[in-house]
C-alpha cells in the first residue's frame, strides 16, 4: 500500500483529516504531509492537523476538526455537544472544548477552551469525543434558556441519549 493510499484511508475514518501524530504512527514522515500539501493533495487546517483534498463534508466536521486543533485528550463541551447533538435549538459562535492543561497553540477565533472539571462523564459520539448529553444540558444552565433545557431533556431520551435513570434526574432538577 501506498503511503498517501495509508494517509487517505486513515483520513477518511476521521473526517477527512490526519493528524502529524497519526501520520507518525502509520510511519510517515511530516516532510511528506508538507509535499503533498504543495502538491495540493492535503489542506492545512492548523498546526499540526491536515485534511484531504476530495473529502465528503459531513455535519460533524467541524467538531473533530476542533478536537484535531486542539490535541489529545480534548473534548468539545457544553453547549457545543448540545449543538452537536441536534439539542436546545443551540447554535453557538464557539465550540467550547474542554482540555485538562494549558494548549499553547493558536487556535481559530471558533474553538473556546474551557477547563476540563473533574468527573466529567466523557463520551463517543460519531468518533468524537465529547461531554455526556446529560452533563452537557447541565453545563448549559444559565447560559441556555430553561424551556430548551426542558425539551432538550426529552428529545434526548427520544433519541436514545440518556438512559431513563439520567432522564428522570434531570427532569427532577429542571422541574419548577
Amino acid at each position: 500500500m501506498k503511503n498517501f493510499d495509508k494517509v487517505y484511508e486513515a483520513a477518511a475514518e476521521r473526517y477527512g483529516l490526519i493528524t502529524v501524530e497519526d501520520a507518525a504512527e502509520l510511519g510517515i514522515h511530516r516532510k511528506q504531509l508538507l509535499f503533498w500539501e504543495a502538491n495540493g493533495r492535503l489542506e492545512r487546517c492548523g498546526r499540526g492537523v491536515y485534511r484531504i483534498k476530495y473529502h465528503v463534508p459531513t455535519p460533524y466536521d467541524h467538531y473533530a476538526e476542533a478536537i484535531a486543533l486542539v490535541g489529545r485528550g480534548a473534548i468539545i463541551y457544553g453547549d457545543g455537544v448540545l449543538a452537536m447533538h441536534n439539542l436546545a435549538l443551540v447554535n453557538p459562535k464557539q465550540i467550547q472544548v474542554a482540555v485538562e492543561k494549558r494548549v499553547r497553540r493558536n487556535l481559530p477565533e471558533w474553538i473556546r477552551l474551557v477547563k476540563k472539571s473533574e468527573g466529567v462523564k466523557e463520551e463517543m459520539f460519531e468518533g468524537i469525543a465529547c461531554q455526556s448529553v446529560a452533563d452537557a444540558i447541565r453545563a448549559c444552565r444559565g447560559t441556555v434558556m430553561r424551556e430548551r433545557l426542558v425539551d432538550a431533556i426529552d428529545e434526548a431520551e427520544r433519541q436514545g441519549l440518556v438512559g431513563r435513570q439520567e432522564y428522570h434526574e434531570l427532569k427532577r432538577e429542571f422541574a419548577q
